[in-house]
């Protein structure tokens, strides 16, 4: 079959619309008499509302309410209290919102939330992660339910009997999602029904939070998001602005469009939390681990528990007969983190891969081959054997594509003018999830056909590989084949995240598909003018799938950095990867994806990071000047390339997910690099000038 199938290289399908500025994102849905909602921020960091004065902001020209804890809608009980806006004065996190205004414009609710007046009684907060935080203690489970801790053999006599030992701590800050399309909502109430237009990860999820929320039938409510303006995982639950553009609608009786402001990002729509992560690594003489140990802390707010699962990697990546991971967290009074690209492995692969480069130069070992050394074919804590494993295949194919074979070991020897320059490396895994997943497939008198599912393209070009996976399971061109994605109304489908999406999505919809076409083939006659339709659902395939094996995709990062010797300043010059992630469905969107994970990657090696201002309670980088993101003078070249490895253990098309492995690892390849090129292991991210000039101060221009 031709025309756009599986494996070929098709254009995105809204493309057009995007460029055009067609398509519609949250808040360009046009409605009738709208008004507009602007939040009003805590200004403490602990504490409590004594007073709140809103007769200014009522007396603004054009608003027509303010909502606060003492006039909002009550709302029902839901698991996560950072959506239970103004129901309370008390303050958990500065940020928080306290009051919203309504008017008739933009313009006017902006002016409105300004003048509201709001008296507090501040407590003392605590702010600040340490490893040796009083309040810590261990979770019931991590994020993906994972185990806190597991151990197996025994650590410390393996570890003290080891040729060679790396016991270090290294640090992640706390970072933030900044998609181009803010959190943003259109509530419109007619009677008791409610439509909302969302920028959302997933509308299922919306809808049922909602329901709960308002005390509304499921059936009652309807969530939109046909176009999502990027989401990074901070999109993936529902965030407060929606509860409030839909308290406001309610109150005022008129549709309501809230954007939350860039400024107020930070504080209400989940971070990637901060780390402290140690490290030990204990092996032979020939770099063959026989103990490793990785120990995570981190926080989480005082609202909700969320604990990155950080150490999980660590159970997955190399063979190592005695292990320990560990998780501890403490409730701090800062805004809840949450689910940003890779939550968990991004931050935990950048230490166990740190760790990993110092240990290859304590062997004296290429640290290609070190990783080649400790490969194993089951997973070494569940012991079950991989569906497939291409880690190997992608460090030599990447190895030889970044030219790395002949490269001189030593740190800080080669040199252009004034930069420094080296090259680095580190693997990367991800899990291969999938979830239960509905679609609809439906053949038109027209000769069409129509796929529906209430998947989210948020960005990946999720819509065109469904419609491939459609075409070839029907085997029609694509061309014939039209779909319905992106509200809640369509047939259930699992949140866009944990790069599950396609792989969960993609299996319905094939399903569907494939009964359709046999329909259509008994069928022996024309079809009756409403068509033909055939929904599946693949909740059984997912429980009946085989648990003997561990799935995950694989990869390799490569990295080339120049450093000047003069102000510290890092420049990447190339990042190279190379994955293991099943069959590839559609090249175009596939490298995008992975070249995208490879320069927020990047981005979070040397650009990205929150501070945490200990005196007010507030993180201090608030807009896209102070929070600093890779551009394209950042990343001048960055390839990506795949092997061969369909993997039909996790679903029929034999694909894995690929939204998020690419950033995995990418940090550490680049901390790898600057340290080849300067001598200076930078163990806290991101790399900064002040924390190189120490180690450059007596640096003289090398020969050669």
């Amino acid at each position: 079959m031709n025309g756009g199938g599986l494996g070929e290289p098709l254009a995105r399908l809204e493309g057009r619309e995007k460029v055009t500025g067609t398509a519609r994102y949250a808040v360009d849905h046009p409605v009738d008499g709208c008004c507009y909602a602007w939040p009003v921020p805590a200004t403490i960091a602990k504490g409590e509302i004594t007073s709140i004065d809103c007769a200014a902001a009522l007396a603004e020209p054009g608003v027509l309410a303010v909502l606060t804890h003492e006039n909002a809608p009550r709302l029902g009980e839901v698991d996560d209290a950072t959506l239970l806006v103004l129901q309370s004065p008390r303050v958990a996190h500065r940020g928080q919102y306290v009051a919203l205004a309504v008017a008739d414009s933009l313009e006017a609710a902006r002016a409105g939330a300004g003048a509201v007046r709001v008296d507090y009684r501040a407590e003392p907060h605590d702010v600040v992660l340490r490893a040796d935080h009083p309040g810590m203690y261990k979770p019931d489970k991590v994020n993906g339910l994972y185990a806190t801790d597991r151990e197996r053999g025994d650590f410390d006599a393996a570890y003290a009997d080891s040729a060679v030992c790396v016991d270090e701590v290294y640090r992640t800050p706390a970072l933030h999602n900044h998609p181009m399309e803010p959190h943003a909502t259109t509530a419109v109430w007619a009677g008791d029904r409610l439509r909302v237009y969302e920028s959302t990860q997933g509308a299922d999820w919306v809808r049922e939070t909602l329901a709960a929320l308002f005390a509304l039938p499921e059936e009652q409510v309807t969530v939109s998001c046909e176009h999502v303006g990027g989401g990074f995982g901070s999109k993936g639950t529902p965030r407060p602005q929606v509860v409030l553009a839909v308290m406001a609608a309610r109150h005022t009786g008129r549709p309501v469009k809230l954007a939350v402001p860039r400024p107020q990002m930070a504080a209400v729509t989940g971070h990637r939390a901060a780390t402290e992560q140690r490290v030990r690594i204990g092996a032979d003489a020939e770099g063959r681990i026989s103990a490793l140990a990785h120990e995570v802390y981190t926080y989480s707010s005082t609202l909700r528990e969320f604990v990155e699962q950080a150490a999980v990697p660590a159970r997955i990546m190399y063979a190592s007969p005695h292990s320990r991971t560990t998780h501890r967290v403490t409730r701090l009074d800062v805004p809840s983190p949450s689910w940003m690209r890779a939550p968990g492995e991004c931050s935990g692969m950048f230490a166990l891969e740190a760790a990993m480069d110092e240990l290859a130069v304590a062997c004296r070992i290429d640290p290609v081959e070190l990783r080649l050394r400790n490969d194993t074919d089951t997973e070494p804590d569940s012991g079950h054997p991989f569906s497939s494993r291409g880690l190997a295949a992608c460090l030599r194919d990447g190895a030889r594509r970044f030219g790395w074979a002949g490269r001189d070991p030593r740190p800080g020897v080669r040199s252009e003018g004034r930069w420094l320059t080296g090259t680095g490396m580190a693997a990367s895994c991800y899990p291969a999830q999938v979830a239960p997943s509905q679609a609809e497939a439906v053949a038109e008198a027209s000769g069409r056909f129509r796929v529906r599912t209430n998947a989210t393209d948020i960005g990946t070009g999720a819509r065109t590989v469904l419609t491939q996976i459609a075409a070839e399971a029907l085997g029609v061109p694509s061309q014939l084949v039209d779909i319905e994605i992106g509200c809640s109304d369509l047939p259930p489908a699992p949140v866009a995240g944990g790069s599950s999406g396609t792989a969960s999505w993609g299996w319905a919809v094939h399903k569907a598909a494939q009964a359709l076409a046999k329909e259509l083939a008994e069928l022996g006659g024309p079809l009756p003018e409403t068509g033909l339709s055939v929904r599946a659902d693949t909740a059984q395939d997912v429980a009946d799938r085989s648990q003997r094996y561990a799935r995950h995709a694989f990869g390799a990062q490569f990295a080339e950095v120049a450093v000047d010797m003069d102000t510290g300043e890092t420049r990447l010059r190339r990042l190279l990867g190379v994955f293991a992630v099943g069959r590839v469905l559609n090249p175009r969107t596939a490298r995008s994806q992975l070249v995208g994970g490879m320069i927020m990657g990047g981005s979070m090696a040397l650009l990205e990071h929150s501070t945490m201002d200990p005196r007010f309670g507030d993180h201090a980088e608030r807009d896209l000047a102070s929070y600093h993101l890779a551009v394209c003078a950042d990343v001048p070249e960055v390839s990506a390339y795949w092997i061969d490895e369909p993997d039909e253990q996790l679903n029929p098309m034999g694909s894995k997910g690929i939204g998020e492995i690419g950033i995995v690892g990418t940090a550490a390849a680049v901390t790898s690099a600057v340290w080849h090129a300067t001598g200076v292991r930078v163990r806290d991210l991101p790399v900064r000038p002040e924390l190189l000039l120490p180690g450059l101060g007596e640096w003289q221009v090398p020969n050669g």
